[in-house]
């Protein structure tokens, strides 16, 4: 076991997001990039215990806590330690924290309880838990399809500064999906290694966008400042509220 353990969880962004069918299963088959954003990150924090404790600011049922049964329950074996957690990314912000949460929680445990879980038993239980969540079990630039844990590794990096403004809106994932009529798409995410940055806004669509809009427009108002202000290409991440810019310097 561990003495003291911080492990930092990462946000992503998406860059584009299609939504292409309704499954049977209620969810939507979607096609994206994830591309992580390693200088924004919450903070969990491991610690010996005799008992299971978890420590936040938050006060709602966490996907952490849900993270831990979950293993409790797969495993057979009970979970002794401390969590705490230091919240950084916005919540409803479509950066993926609470996911990055969960996954860091599963990853962690896995090796400070010694559960010898293979990565396809993590994946297996992560899927359970929500559709990103094994994203970021590998947290590295990624296609995603079916309901998002479908990956295919993409060598894609973005060299320059990319600015996230968040307006404080909580968006439900649930009510986002609810909006949308899917439909096919016709871009190929593997061709984004060969389209430049100030391509990128004449391929690249997030199918959010217009239903969210249409009820914050503040959210579109930020995306018009940014492309304002000289972003080569603006979006919202994910379902929203996040709204990012890459920019030339």
């Amino acid at each position: 076991m561990i003495l003291k353990q911080i492990v930092r969880t990462h946000a992503k962004i998406n860059i584009g997001l299609n939504v292409v069918a309704k499954r049977d299963d209620g969810f939507h088959n979607i096609e994206t990039v994830f591309y992580p954003i390693k200088d924004l990150y919450d903070e969990l924090i491991f610690e010996d215990s005799n008992e299971f404790q978890f420590n936040s600011e938050l006060s709602f049922d966490n996907i952490i806590l849900r993270a831990v049964l979950a293993l409790e329950q797969y495993t057979n074996e009970k979970i002794s330690i401390k969590i705490s957690l230091k919240k950084n990314i916005p919540m409803g912000a479509g950066l993926g924290g609470g996911s990055s949460n969960a996954a860091g929680t599963l990853t962690t445990l896995n090796n400070v309880c010694k559960l010898n879980l293979t990565t396809n038993e993590l994946k297996e239980i992560a899927l359970k838990l929500g559709s990103d969540i094994p994203y970021f079990l590998q947290n590295k630039p990624a296609i995603g399809k079916s309901r998002g844990e479908s990956l295919t590794n993409i060598d894609l990096k973005i060299a320059q500064p990319i600015l996230l403004v968040n307006p404080g809106i909580h968006i439900s994932t649930q009510e986002a999906f609810s909006k949308i009529t899917p439909k096919s798409s016709d871009f190929n995410y593997k061709n984004l290694l060969n389209i430049p940055v100030e391509k990128y806004r004449e391929y690249i669509v997030n199918d959010f966008e217009q239903p969210i809009f249409q009820k914050f427009s503040e959210i579109k108002n930020i995306k018009d400042m940014l492309y304002s202000n000289g972003a080569f290409f603006a979006s919202m991440s994910g379902t929203g509220s996040t709204v990012y810019g890459i920019f030339q310097d």
